[in-house]
């Protein structure tokens, strides 16, 4: 059985081994069978997609909306190799995945306007299925509102053209989106339960999400939230592609 790759790009090892250790757990898959490569590291290796059953992108600091002479060396080098990777993705229909970042960089690259009208505080927010969600294999079995983690400082302000919505919530219009047939992308975070958005809010402090001083405050915000649907998207992912 091929494996997945998943695309990192947290710089920080406890915040990267997190987010692989919530892929695995939601997605159901042994470690052998998840790949992971640490955009930020270095330059992207040579691949051959066809040697991956389907493609994973986390979240990470970037942010696509930024303006070009603010980005870093790394940021753009990134920037450059996921786009060429969603050319080949988007073009062939490859199965895709992105969360967070995802919205950004597939947003992107399709057309959509990305920017910071609909960012959100680090928080549980409810989100809702559109018709088409409803619809949507890699949806079956979430509940039409599910509770979802969300903390980000853009959004896709508008959908790229031909591409469908699949989920929104009252502070940001685009949650969850589908190009083709299979390329997929959530701003909420699907990886992570109550322990690991707290872990993230402690490593991510000081990152302009919120400030410093209202970390004890987030938590105990945070804390409380029964979050149980979003990962079932990404088992939903691995059995129908893997």
């Amino acid at each position: 059985m091929r494996p997945f790759l998943l695309l990192s790009s947290r710089a920080e090892d406890e915040a990267a081994d997190a987010e692989l250790a919530g892929f695995l757990r939601f997605t159901g898959l042994p470690e052998a069978r998840l790949h992971r490569i640490r955009m930020e590291a270095g330059p992207l290796p040579s691949l051959t997609l066809d040697d991956y059953a389907g493609l994973l992108l986390g979240g990470g600091p970037f942010n696509s909306s930024d303006p070009r002479e603010e980005k870093s060396a790394v940021q753009l080098r990134v920037e450059r190799e996921v786009g060429a990777l969603l050319d080949e993705v988007v073009d062939r229909d490859l199965p895709f995945f992105g969360a967070c970042y995802g919205i950004g960089t597939l947003g992107t690259h399709q057309g959509g306007i990305v920017d910071r009208t609909y960012a959100e505080p680090v928080s549980a927010v409810e989100v809702a299925l559109t018709a088409a969600g409803r619809d949507d294999p890699l949806l079956a079995g979430i509940p039409e509102r599910f509770q979802a983690f969300v903390g980000h400082k853009e959004a896709c302000r508008e959908l790229p053209p031909g591409a469908v919505l699949l989920a929104s919530s009252a502070t940001c219009p685009v949650q969850m989106f589908r190009v083709r047939r299979n390329v997929y992308a959530t701003q909420f975070h699907p990886e992570l339960d109550v322990e690991a958005i707290v872990q993230r809010v402690r490593i991510y402090q000081h990152a302009g999400y919120f400030a410093p001083s209202e970390t004890a405050a987030v938590i105990d915000r945070l804390t409380p939230a029964v979050v149980t649907a979003p990962g079932r998207l990404l088992a939903n992912f691995v059995a129908r592609y893997g």
